[in-house]
């Protein structure tokens, strides 16, 4: 079964993330953002989640960790909670 590693930050409003996005490609650090920003308790490890596998998440996570590309941000993700960027940090396919 296939697993991934990724790292997200989750906030109420799609413009907060597209402005978050923005300061991660003006080279701000996304855990920096994540520790300061993220809704999720994940936040205060820079937003990691560790490794989980293809299901464990919700659809629109799975879509992103599992299909786009790795060490890349991508965003605004919505879902049931909020709006995510996501960065898959490694998979095994």
């Amino acid at each position: 079964m296939k697993s991934a590693s990724a790292r997200h930050l989750l906030v109420e409003s799609e413009e907060l993330c597209n402005e978050l996005k923005q300061k991660i490609a003006n080279g701000e650090k996304f855990e920096d953002l994540a520790k300061e920003y993220s809704q999720c308790p994940s936040g205060k490890d820079g937003g990691n989640l560790g490794n989980f596998m293809q299901g464990q998440m919700v659809p629109e996570f799975d879509k992103v960790v599992f299909n786009d590309a790795i060490n890349v941000v991508h965003g605004p993700v919505k879902t049931q909670f909020g709006y995510h960027l996501l960065e898959t940090t490694s998979r095994n396919d």
